[in-house]
């Protein structure tokens, strides 16, 4: 149960979603309905009325002209203090890294029951996260990625790292002998190198490495 009060506003572009979540946390105490929108951009607007009444926006995922992601990083820019939740049917990888990525305070699936959706309230209001449990092992292949990325990284020595970013940018062995003041010889062995440490077999798969690493070129 919440210890202060939860005043929530309700984005999606279906009434009856959101005359279906009212009801829902009608009734629960320390719950206050404060508004809602049926697009990301009124919501802006109605915001900016409600400044300082709004705790939490919940929104769906998928809205015509701007998505609840958009919206999210919008809220978070303009309204830091607000808390967002997404909700949506969609429990694909690219679709929670990029909730992830925006920064949303929750994620929950539309086939969840209203238990599930009351604990995410209230945990994200207590200053935690809620996302639904059966995309948890989704969220935990991206970090196990993210890991494995930065790992491979790391057994590049600095001079490889040279190399590889050069390499990426499609410049030739002797091109990058010129670049870095050393031997097309010395280039090639750091080439040899690249090739049997990130398990490529060419050129392209080096670029392929690096883009997956997130190899910063500059």
């Amino acid at each position: 149960m919440l210890e202060s009060n939860c005043r929530f506003f309700i984005v999606d572009d279906h009434q009856l979603i959101v005359d279906g979540i009212i009801g829902m946390l009608r009734g629960e105490e320390n719950f206050i309905f404060t508004g809602s929108a049926n697009d990301g951009f009124s919501t802006e607007e109605k915001l900016n009325e409600l400044e300082g009444q709004v705790d939490l926006v919940i929104t769906d995922i998928n809205m015509a002209g701007q998505t609840g992601i958009d919206l999210c990083k919008k809220i978070k820019s303009a309204f830091p203090a607000v808390k967002v939740l997404i909700i949506s049917m969609y429990q694909n990888n690219a679709v929670i890294r990029e909730a992830m990525m925006a920064e949303a305070d929750g994620y929950i699936l539309k086939t969840s029951g209203k238990k599930d959706f009351v604990f995410a309230v209230e945990r994200i209001m207590e200053g935690g996260s809620y996302y639904s449990e059966a995309i948890l092992p989704i969220i935990y292949q991206e970090f196990k990625k993210e890991q494995e990325k930065v790992e491979a990284l790391a057994q590049l020595t600095s001079r490889e790292l040279d190399v590889l970013k050069l390499i990426v940018k499609e410049l030739t062995s002797e091109d990058i002998a010129k670049e870095l003041f050393i031997s097309k010889k010395t280039v090639d062995n750091h080439r040899q190198n690249l090739l049997v440490k990130t398990g490529s077999k060419s050129s392209i798969g080096l670029v392929k490495f690096a883009i997956k690493a997130g190899l910063e070129i500059h």
